[in-house]
């Protein structure tokens, strides 16, 4: 793709993102294969793009060069098939305006958190952004909650005045806050939902796309449920997000990314280890997974619309 540009990102910016996991084998080694053969599956069930090195993609547990690896094995087996975005997320701001020069410069757009250190304040993040965003531009927030500070409406509304920002992935999706987050930056810059698990209320408010972890064990489920509420379909929406609800539940309760590696793996899919601190389901775990996933496998065929047709 060359490299990103600020309208080209913008433009991207739209639609269903699948958040690709980072396998890795029983020894914590970066699984290549695994990881090539689900960005391929993403692209033939028809997604908009994906997110590479997230906090579901372990970027935490990997060092900058393995990153650095990440990154370029995304953007090798993509080929510029598909728009992608590339967490240069870190406390040092040093790391963060590398990996996202080389983000940029692969064709990705980068996505960074809020510094993660004791004591940030608001005037600490305005100017970690300002910095950031003066030589690694397009620029895309992420507001994870639980990874540093949360972001409130108010300071969002100030970074998007910084030229380079073009999109927030948020994770806080409180009403009240998605009602602030639309009037505030819609229209501005891009928003886009960071969990499938809060799919409806965001799409419905106005956000531009939707980022899933779970997309990697059920994508054409996903795919169906995001394309109903996106076409004006709320009603069978609505009936696809409700038919995962017990999925929803277990994902919540054994944690994400090693639940969906777990679902991948039933589903004969290479979704491979976590690092710690993160634990790999117990057995009785994964018989509890399984219990859900098999009903949901055995109505896949109501979801397998080809890609490019309307669900």
């Amino acid at each position: 793709m060359g490299g990103m540009t600020v309208e080209r990102a913008t433009e991207a910016l739209q639609g269903l993102y699948c958040i690709v996991v980072t396998p890795f084998t029983a020894t914590g080694e970066f699984d290549r294969k695994a990881f090539a053969d689900a960005l391929e599956r993403t692209i033939g069930f028809g997604y908009d793009g994906v997110l590479i090195g997230g906090t579901y993609g372990e970027f935490a547990t990997m060092t900058a060069e393995e990153r650095t690896e990440l990154f370029r094995s995304a953007m090798q087996v993509l080929g510029g098939r598909m728009p992608a975005m590339l967490c240069a997320a870190s406390s040092d701001v040093r790391i963060v305006e590398e990996l996202g020069a080389l983000a940029v410069s692969l064709g990705g757009i980068p996505m960074v958190t809020p510094p993660y250190v004791s004591e940030v304040n608001n005037g600490h993040i305005e100017r970690f952004f300002a910095r950031v965003a003066a030589s690694v531009r397009p620029l895309v927030i992420y507001n994870a909650p639980g990874v540093g500070i949360t972001l409130s409406p108010a300071l969002i509304e100030r970074l998007a005045d910084i030229s380079g920002i073009v999109g927030v992935k948020q994770g806080d999706l409180a009403p009240l806050v998605v009602d602030e987050l639309v009037g505030r930056v819609g229209g501005r810059v891009r928003l886009l939902c960071a969990s499938d698990l809060q799919m409806p209320a965001a799409l419905a408010a106005g956000f531009d796309g939707l980022s899933s972890t779970n997309a990697c064990a059920l994508p054409e489920l996903i795919r169906e449920s995001f394309r109903a509420y996106r076409t004006g379909d709320s009603r069978r929406g609505a009936a696809i997000y409700r038919s995962w609800y017990d999925y929803r539940m277990v994902a919540r309760a054994f944690g994400q990314p090693q639940a969906v590696k777990a679902a991948m793996t039933l589903r004969g899919w290479t979704g491979g280890y976590v690092r710690a601190p993160l634990l790999d389901l117990t057995r009785e775990q994964t018989a509890a997974l399984d219990k859900v996933m098999a009903p949901l496998l055995a109505r896949k065929q109501e979801w397998a619309h080809p890609v490019g047709q309307a669900a």
